[in-house]
């Protein structure tokens, strides 16, 4: 599966203009790409500066010329994560029409289609608990913008009474949960691709909010 590609630098913005339903490999300078090799390999804290200058072909002092240290490493990475994801479901939401089923189905597909497709880059969302307590409040502040829309489109619909939920937050963090859960299990060439995945996704998001259809 392409998920990165180390020949060049990440650029976000022609990322973006790809369109949120094709998805090209995320360039990543090579220090970085070998990084996540190891992180998802050994884990954050079993790997170790040396071993990562080891498998580029550089020196420990290489490193450390580019990348102040080993946590700089992992919030680079996570940088480009959360670009590659906030450009996909904003992408999603452009072309989702203003009712809270459209967005929050936008959404919901936006997200699962980037866990499935990217899902080395995005399991390292489980290494946010390696993070200092400074890059940590960073990152819950970056994910926090991304969770922000699906609320408020859980929100709407529950105002609007298309959504019969009494637990709108719960809901949240539930669809959450469940779309960031691709990024452990999904692999490419299996029976189901990345958006008949995410279709079903937004049809099981909109029973967990009791979306009411018409009779």
């Amino acid at each position: 599966m392409p998920v990165v590609n180390s020949s060049a630098q990440s650029d976000p913005a022609a990322e973006a203009a790809v369109g949120w339903r094709e998805y090209s490999p995320i360039d990543l300078p090579i220090i970085l790409a070998v990084s996540l090799e190891q992180f998802i390999a050994k884990g954050y804290h079993a790997t170790s500066v040396r071993e990562i200058a080891r498998a580029v072909g550089v020196t420990v002092p290489a490193i450390y010329y580019h990348f102040e240290n080993k946590q700089a490493l992992l919030v680079s990475l996570l940088e480009k994560a959360l670009e590659a994801l906030t450009s996909k479901i904003e992408g999603a939401l452009a072309e989702a029409d203003d009712d809270p089923v459209s967005q929050l189905s936008a959404l919901v597909q936006g997200i699962a289609m980037y866990m499935a497709h990217y899902s080395e880059i995005a399991f390292l969302d489980n290494e946010r608990r390696a993070l200092t307590p400074e890059n940590l409040a960073w990152y819950i502040h970056a994910r926090d913008d991304i969770e922000t829309p699906l609320q408020r489109a859980v929100d709407a619909g529950v105002e609007s009474g298309l959504f019969q939920t009494t637990e709108p937050h719960e809901c949240c963090r539930a669809i959450l949960a469940m779309c960031q859960g691709i990024a452990g299990w999904y692999r490419m060439g299996g029976p189901i691709s990345p958006s008949e995945l995410a279709e079903r996704y937004s049809h099981i998001a909109l029973a967990v909010v009791e979306h009411r259809t018409a009779d």
